[in-house]
C-alpha cells in the first residue's frame, strides 16, 4: 500500500536512534515512540538491566533494539558506546539525550561534589554525547539531535532548592542553540524539549509532598503533572522529516505552567 504524505514525513524507517538514559521513564517512552515510527533503537544507560528492560519492551512490539552501557559523565565511556552502536548498525541518524539527575538542597548547603555530580551528568554528559555522535553525523551529512532540557532551565519555582539542576538545564538549552548554528551546514538539526513536571522517579521528591497537588493545580492551567508518553509525539516530530526546517528550538511542554 502506498504511504500517505503524513506517513512519509513522520516515518523513521531505516533510521538508527541512540537514546541516552533510555532505561529511565522518559527515555524509554521516547524509545518506544521512535521505534513504533520505524526507527531501530540503541538504548544506552548506566544501568544495564534497565536498558535491557527497555529493549525487551521494544522487541515485544516487534521493534529492533539493542542495549548498551554508558556513563555519560565519562567521555571515554561515551566514545566507546557510540563506536559500538556505529559498528552494530552502520550509521546513526538520531540522538536523544535523556540522562539527568537532580539534588535538592538549599544552595548554601550544596557541596562541591553535589554541584559537580549534577553538572557532569546533565550538562557535560549531554555535550560529550553530542560531540561524539555529531562527529559521525558530520561525516554522513545528516542527523537530528534532541536534548532533554527542562522548563526549570527557563524559570525557577519557589522553594525548589535545585540550583545545579536549573543551571545545567539552562546550559543544555544554550548548548543546543550553539550546536544548531555550528552544524546546520552539515544538515544536522539540534533541538531541545523542556518538560514541566512529569511523573517520573526524578520528580518523586516533589510529587510526594502533601502540598504538591494543590501547588500543581494552582500553577498549571491543565492542573496535573504530565506523563512520559506525552513527550512521544514531540520527539517523533523532532526526529523526523516533518521538522526539517526546525533547528535551535526549545519547545516547552509543561501543561501551560510557564505561561502564567
Amino acid at each position: 500500500m502506498k504511504k500517505s504524505f503524513i506517513e512519509k514525513i513522520f516515518g523513521l524507517e531505516k533510521r538508527v536512534a541512540i537514546i541516552i538514559g533510555g532505561g529511565g521513564e522518559l527515555g524509554k517512552s521516547i524509545a518506544l515512540g521512535l521505534s513504533q515510527a520505524g526507527a531501530e533503537i540503541a538504548v544506552a544507560d548506566i544501568l544495564e538491566d534497565r536498558a535491557q528492560d527497555a529493549v525487551d519492551e521494544i522487541q515485544k512490539l516487534y521493534g529492533v533494539a539493542c542495549a548498551y552501557h554508558v556513563n555519560v559523565a565519562d567521555s571515554k565511556s561515551v566514545n566507546e558506546m557510540v563506536e559500538k552502536v556505529f559498528q552494530d548498525f552502520g550509521h546513526i541518524d538520531i540522538l536523544v539525550n535523556c540522562a539527568g539527575i537532580s539534588i535538592h538542597k538549599p544552595a548554601q548547603e550544596m557541596t562541591d561534589d553535589d554541584w559537580s555530580k549534577v553538572m557532569k551528568i546533565n550538562l557535560d554528559g549531554t555535550f560529550f554525547c553530542c560531540r561524539t555522535v555529531g562527529t559521525h553525523m558530520i561525516h554522513q551529512k545528516k542527523g537530528s539531535i534532541i536534548n532533554i532540557a527542562s522548563m526549570l532551565g527557563t524559570i525557577t519555582n519557589k522553594d525548589s532548592y535545585n540550583a545545579p539542576y536549573c543551571a545545567s538545564k539552562g546550559g543544555v538549552k544554550m548548548l543546543t542553540k550553539q550546536l544548531a548554528e555550528q552544524w546546520a551546514r552539515y544538515n544536522i538539526r539540534v533541538n531541545s524539549i523542556s518538560p514541566g513536571y512529569i511523573r517520573t522517579s526524578l520528580a518523586t521528591s516533589f510529587l510526594e509532598k502533601p502540598e504538591s497537588k494543590k501547588y500543581i493545580e494552582y500553577h498549571s492551567p491543565i492542573q496535573r503533572v504530565g506523563l512520559p508518553e506525552e513527550l512521544m509525539g514531540l520527539a517523533i516530530y523532532m526526529a523526523s522529516d516533518a521538522s526539517s526546517f526546525l533547528t535551535g528550538a526549545d519547545v516547552i511542554i509543561d501543561g501551560g505552567w510557564t505561561i502564567l
